[in-house]
Formats: C-alpha cells, sequence, structure tokens
C-alpha cells in the first residue's frame, strides 16, 4: 500500500514537471511560463532556475553572451532577483516568442532594471534561447501590461535547411541595411525601420515606448551608431524575427561606447521588417 501510495506521488510530481513550461502557441502560455520561471528562480534559486528553464546552447548577456550552462556552474543560487513580465509577443508559427518587464535584485543597495527573453518552443516546452537585461534607477513610470496573442497560425509543411538559412539571410540583409543607412544619414536613420509602438531598453533609463519619443531619445545623445551582426533567427511562420551582436555607439559628447544588443523585428504588410524592441548592455572588452 505504501508503495503504491509513494507511485502516484512520483506519477503526480512527474505530470506536474511535464506540463511546466507547456506551449499551445500562444501568448498566454509564455507568460505562463515565464511566471513559473520567476517562480521557481524565487523558491529554488537562480542558478536552479536558468538550468531547468533553458535550452541547449541557450545565451545570457553577463555582460558579453556566454552558454548558460557554462554561465551558471560558477555562479551561487542566489534568490534575490524578481521579474515580472509586462510585454509579450509569440510568432504565429509558435516556435519561438519574446517576454520583456521590469526586475529587482535584492542586496545592501536595491537595484532595478528591464530584461527580455526570448523563448524557443522545444519538445512542446517553453525555453529560454537567450536572456539579457539593463541596469535603470526605480521605475517611476506606470507600468501597462501588453501581451499580444498571435493573429492567426502558419507554419509552413516543407521548412528545410534552405528554407529556413533563406529565411535567416532575410534578417541579416535587412540589418545590414539598418547599418549602412545609419553610416549614411546618422542616428535619423532609426526613423524608416521603427514601429509606431517600438520599445527601447537602454541602461540607466526605463524603456523608452514609441517611435517619435525613441527618436527623440537617440537625437538627444547619439551621433552616430554602428552594428556588428553576430547572430540572427526568423520565426517559421515569417512574422517576427530577431538578432543580437555589438553596437558601437559615438556620443554627442564625444565618448564612444559599445554594447551588446539583441533587437526583434516585426514582418509588415508591404514585407519590410521593423524594429519593434531593441535592447542595449554594456558590452565588456
Amino acid at each position: 500500500m505504501i508503495n503504491k501510495i509513494i507511485c502516484t506521488l512520483m506519477a503526480a510530481t512527474f505530470t506536474l514537471g511535464a506540463t511546466a513550461q507547456h506551449t499551445d502557441g500562444t501568448t498566454k502560455s509564455l507568460v505562463k511560463a515565464e511566471e513559473e520561471f520567476a517562480a521557481t528562480a524565487a523558491k529554488d534559486g537562480i542558478k536552479s532556475a536558468f538550468d531547468a528553464y533553458s535550452a541547449k546552447g541557450a545565451l545570457v548577456f553577463r555582460p558579453n553572451p556566454v552558454d548558460v550552462k557554462t554561465y551558471y556552474a560558477s555562479q551561487p543560487n542566489d534568490k534575490n532577483l524578481s521579474w515580472t513580465p509586462d510585454y509579450a509577443r509569440v510568432s504565429r508559427s509558435g516556435d519561438w516568442g519574446f517576454t520583456s518587464g521590469g526586475y529587482t535584485v535584492e542586496g545592501e543597495t536595491k537595484t532595478y532594471g528591464d530584461y527580455l527573453t526570448v523563448w524557443k518552443a522545444v519538445n512542446g516546452k517553453w525555453e529560454v534561447a537567450l536572456d539579457l537585461g539593463a541596469e535603470h534607477h526605480k521605475p517611476l513610470k506606470p507600468v501597462t501590461t501588453h501581451f499580444v496573442e498571435p493573429k492567426d497560425y502558419f507554419k509552413p509543411k516543407f521548412a528545410g535547411p534552405k528554407q529556413l538559412a533563406a529565411g535567416k539571410d532575410i534578417i541579416l540583409t535587412t540589418e545590414k541595411t539598418l547599418n549602412m543607412t545609419l553610416k549614411s544619414y546618422g542616428i535619423a536613420a532609426y526613423g524608416g525601420f521603427l514601429n509606431p509602438d517600438a520599445r527601447v531598453v537602454f541602461p540607466g533609463y526605463e524603456p523608452v515606448i514609441g517611435k517619435d519619443k525613441i527618436i527623440a531619445f537617440y537625437n538627444s545623445m547619439v551621433d552616430k551608431m554602428s552594428l556588428r551582426t553576430v547572430g540572427a533567427d526568423k520565426a517559421a511562420g515569417g512574422d517576427l524575427a530577431y538578432t543580437y551582436g555589438v553596437a558601437t555607439i559615438d556620443y554627442r559628447t564625444d565618448l564612444r561606447e559599445s554594447f551588446n544588443y539583441v533587437f526583434i523585428y516585426e514582418r509588415q504588410p508591404d514585407f519590410n521588417w521593423n524594429l519593434i524592441q531593441q535592447i542595449y548592455v554594456p558590452a565588456e572588452r
């Protein structure tokens, strides 16, 4: 009888573990996975949470990109990090999405910031593929949640290596065009690549939301910017994509600084790709 009870408890535990991070292709399921991820970090520690929720080969920017398993192998299992998503999107193909929001680190001095996490669907579960965060002052602006569900579902029946590579090349070409335009026209070039509701997370500042506000933000401090793309990926549904790399910024104060960045793109009805999210973290030399 005791053995039967133990087996039942083990089966229940296994079932809970199997349903955690479950994806049904919706943004709702991704937000739930994010909340479970945060709860695991609070209960079991940050190291344990990343170990449980990260995909094979996932990258964390601390501040430079490093394999998540390699990084957390030498880190303490602290329980001082908390975060809450306030913006999330999932591709219409359901193969990946992203979450973003505010985080807090408890300590002698409490620190605040905003993060971006890219998730991929792996064997029916949401797993972390990229994660980074930028520190800023204690938030003063009210936060509004914006969780966007896919408008429809679409995934090509035949998407082999050649098709996937071609899709990635489109995004790389888009960012190459952006970089060339930045070199030719300066920071004003972003005007042609931003969605009206785009967001920018930059160290030291709360998220800047809205195309006009972003352009004003860039113009207020940036003279020139150049991008060196390191990696990219495009959703099978053809609607969302991301890139990451190194941005070199020349400020109007004659200072230069390098940042690791992750950009999220969305395909428009005219088939152009616009930026909907940008995040920068200082690069370590």
